[in-house]
């Protein structure tokens, strides 16, 4: 039997952080599916083609590398809707604090109530990365900051490229 993993998230834009996850995630799992939410009152910075472009730069090489097929998708429904069309019986999802853990604990539970085939499998950040978020990421970068620890190269430039478009 395939295990298929899925990890979801905004991924606006991909990071340092994304790619951590996504290295532990392909251990685990025959197939990873990356799943780009799409919510309507969220106004990105990237389009979700742009932001599964990055994706499949990123890491789809890393599952590559670890034998591991790989999908990217977008949804704008329940993440446990995602993973059933998806197959996936395994909801990957990264910890960089107690705080991330309070929020994911919850989520975890919802979801297993509405989708008990469906296992959350916590992730924790390296130290490394940590301290990263999208947010912060695009904060920086919008006020001219040094973003080049936080996100892979091409990110930089595309970020670079957006911003000066702006």
């Amino acid at each position: 039997m395939t295990r298929v993993a899925i990890y979801a998230g905004s991924f606006d834009p991909v990071t340092n952080g994304h790619l951590d996850v996504v290295r532990g995630a392909v251990l685990l799992a025959d197939k990873l599916v990356v799943a780009i939410g799409i919510h309507p009152g969220k106004t990105p910075l990237f389009s979700a083609q742009e932001r599964a472009a990055m994706l499949n730069e990123e890491c789809a090489p890393l599952a590559h590398i670890a034998g591991v097929d790989f999908e990217v998708v977008t949804f704008d429904d329940l993440v446990v809707s995602a993973a059933h069309r998806a197959g996936a019986s395994i909801l990957i999802r990264g910890l960089r604090d107690g705080s991330d853990l309070d929020y994911e604990m919850q989520m975890a539970g919802m979801n297993g109530v509405l989708a008990p085939d469906v296992q959350t499998v916590f992730l924790p950040a390296s130290p490394s990365t940590r301290p990263i978020t999208a947010t912060l990421v695009r904060q920086i970068a919008k006020m001219g900051g040094d973003i080049s620890h936080f996100v892979p190269d091409r990110v930089v430039e595309r970020l670079r490229k957006r911003l000066a478009g702006a």
